[in-house]
Formats: structure tokens, sequence, C-alpha cells
């Protein structure tokens, strides 16, 4: 086209072939990252079934506790002791009260009844209370005697749900024929979006989802979703301002390094998991940041300032911190990644699925159907009701 020196809102109808000045890069500010996902990668195998089911197991206990008010002579000297579960004890077990040096030695069970010799070994003695922890240290078996009695754990089946995703996609064939500004194919595009906002709630779930109370495995009327990792922790639920925080935590609502330990220390004294990852939102990453907020140092010619915390190295292993805008903002999560996995159903991991034309358009869906393994909940922990500001 020859120079006409006209400016385009101008040019009206003497320009007939003039091109839009419009970039072929279309912005998408709709959050659509999925960190935890990429964390964890993918499933290392499919699920068979929309009933997923893995196995579980733990060694024989090697703690108790004291279910007794009252002592006779007295807390100290105290021979017949009440525990909670007396199966759990063998005579000959060597037993020591948590935070004492005193060790006793069983010399006979009568249900949940112990017969103890008390400060074994010429250890000091201490005084028991009702709720006091007992650690087993061992059992020390005569020579030449006849077996014990024989004590086992029974594995236990767990299991989730698969949870269909799906988005619907039609284009009509004007749309399709037309010329698109960023577009080369309507369809392809729409496919892309749906499969970002697919992604998006599947994270969302495996942080937030629960399963229904009635009919989990769903029904021509009953949705079946997947549980996810808030609602399957169980054991290790701590809140700062209502309990329980372990011993250390210190007081208050704010996150700070002694909860953030204390929690770690839980899990790590009950549990063979090694938490490696630390999910959280945006207000719990902040207080994270400001870990390093007393040590942080500058130098005179220092343009930049560094406020991140991404690797968490604490004395119960080294943490990656996660940030999800998905988890609550009063909740941070501590997660044994070796035992989590987003699993799709064989063959229905999210694609693309044609459907019949119904008229001038082309229609299909997008679908997949995934769900939640998360092994051994007491390997990891919650902590929640955290100050947000």
């Amino acid at each position: 086209m020859p120079f006409t020196g006209k400016a385009t809102f101008t040019a009206g109808a003497d320009l007939p072939e003039l091109v839009e000045d419009v970039s072929d890069i279309i912005g998408i500010v709709s959050p659509f990252e999925t960190p935890l996902l990429d964390h964890l990668g993918d499933a290392k195998r499919a699920s068979a079934s929309t009933i997923h089911e893995w196995i579980e197991d733990a060694l024989l206990p090697n703690t108790d506790a004291v279910n007794q008010a009252s002592f006779s002579p007295n807390a100290t000297d105290a021979t017949s002791i009440t525990v909670d579960n007396g199966a759990r004890f063998r005579v000959g077990d060597q037993v020591k009260p948590d935070g004492a040096r005193e060790v006793m030695l069983v010399t006979a069970i009568a249900a949940n009844v112990l017969t103890v010799t008390r400060r074994y070994g010429g250890t000091p003695g201490s005084a028991l209370a009702d709720d006091k922890k007992l650690v087993i240290l061992g059992n020390a078996a005569i020579e030449g005697d006849d077996r014990p009695a024989t004590q086992f754990t029974s594995r236990a089946r767990k299991r989730n749900y698969t949870q269909i995703f799906s988005a619907a996609v039609e284009v009509s064939g004007s749309m399709r024929a037309a010329r698109q500004v960023g577009v080369a194919d309507e369809v392809d595009f729409q496919k892309q979006e749906r499969l970002r906002e697919l992604l998006r709630d599947l994270e969302n779930c495996v942080i937030n989802g629960v399963a229904p109370a009635a009919s989990p495995q769903g029904s021509a009327s009953v949705r079946r979703t997947l549980n996810g990792i808030i609602p399957a922790i169980s054991t290790n639920q701590f809140q700062p301002s209502t309990g329980p925080i372990p011993a250390g935590g210190g007081g208050g609502t704010g996150l700070n390094e002694a909860v953030l330990n204390a929690c770690l220390r839980a899990v790590w004294e009950q549990s063979a998991g090694m938490i490696d990852t630390i999910l959280v939102g945006g207000a719990q990453k902040r207080k994270i940041n400001e870990f390093l907020s007393n040590s942080r140092l500058y130098a005179g010619g220092d343009e930049r300032v560094k406020s991140q915390v991404g690797v968490y190295e604490s004395d119960f292993g080294v943490q990656r911190v996660i940030l999800s805008r998905w988890v609550p903002a009063d909740t941070l999560l501590l997660l044994d990644s070796s035992r989590i996995g987003v699993v799709p159903l064989q063959g229905r991991s999210f694609h693309y699925k044609p459907l019949a034309a119904t008229g001038d358009s082309e229609a299909g869906m997008v679908l997949g159907e995934y769900t939640l393994e998360f092994k051994n909940e007491n390997a990891h922990a919650m902590l929640r009701g955290l100050a947000t500001s």
C-alpha cells in the first residue's frame, strides 16, 4: 500500500485494507498455577477402579500412659500401676516414665495393671501421675525360656474415591472459519482454557475437597468426590489458641519458629515420616519470610532487598516451602510428599473427548478422573487457627 500521510483514525473507507494493530498474545490474569501438583509430580501408577485403595501398617507401640489418679502407698513408691493398654506390655519390659531417670521392671501383668520393680538398677525414683507417658525401653528374655505370647498388628486398607472433572467446549462453524486475533484455532484455544481451569480445580480439591458422608462411591443422584488433604489429617492437628500446641511452641496465635519446630518435633516423635514440604497460603508465607527479619544484613551498595524463604532447614529435616493460594489463610500444612500421590483412573487422565455435532458447531468436553492417595495421615500435620495479620 503506498504511503498516504493520513492518520488511521481518518482513514475510514479510504483505506479498505487497513490492518488492526492488535498484539497476537492474549493476557490471562486469572490464577491457574498448580504449585502443589507440580511439586508432587505425576503418580507412579494409575488407579484401576473408582475406589482407590492402599495398605497401611504400623509397628507395635512402645509407649503408653498411666491411667491412675491415686497411688498406694504414694506416687514414688507404688508398685501396682494401672495403664491404658496393658496388652502393650510383657513381663521383663524395662519401662521409663517420660522425662524421668527412673527405670521400672515389669514383673507381672493382670489386664491393665502392671506389677513393677521401682528404681530398677539403682536408678533414682520419680513421682508418677495420671496420664504420665511411659516408654517401653525393651524386653529382657530369660535364657532358654519358651517363646513369648505372640503380638502383632493388623494391616489396614485405606481408600479414597475418584472424582470426575469436566468442562464443555463448543465453537460454531462461523467462529472456526473466521480469522481470530491471537488464536490459530478457536477449538484448541478453548481446550487449553478449560484444561487450565480443571487443573486449578484439581489442586483446590486435593487440598480442600471433602467426600460425601453417605454413598461415597456415588450413584445416579450422588456425585463422587475425593477426600482432600485437610479433611484427611486427624492425628496431628494443632491450634495455638485452643491447643494442643506441643511443648516448646510458646504462646500467642502467630506463626513463629518455636511453633513450627514444636509441630515438626511432634510428628517426628511418633512417626517415621519425614516432613519435606510446608504448604501455606500468602498470609503464613509472609510469616515464614519474617523468620529472617532479625538476621537480615545489608551492605552499603545493596540495591536489592531479599525477603523470601524457599527452603527451611530444621532440626527435623529440610522442608521446601510451597505457596498455594488454595490453602486457607489461617492454616499451615506439614507434609511428607513421598506418601502423597494424585492418581488418575487408568485411561482417564485429562483429555479432550469430541462429541457428535448437533448443528453448525463443533462440540466436545475436556475431562479427567483423579483421586488423592494420602498414606499414613499421622505422618503429616496441620496447624490452623493462626493469626493472618
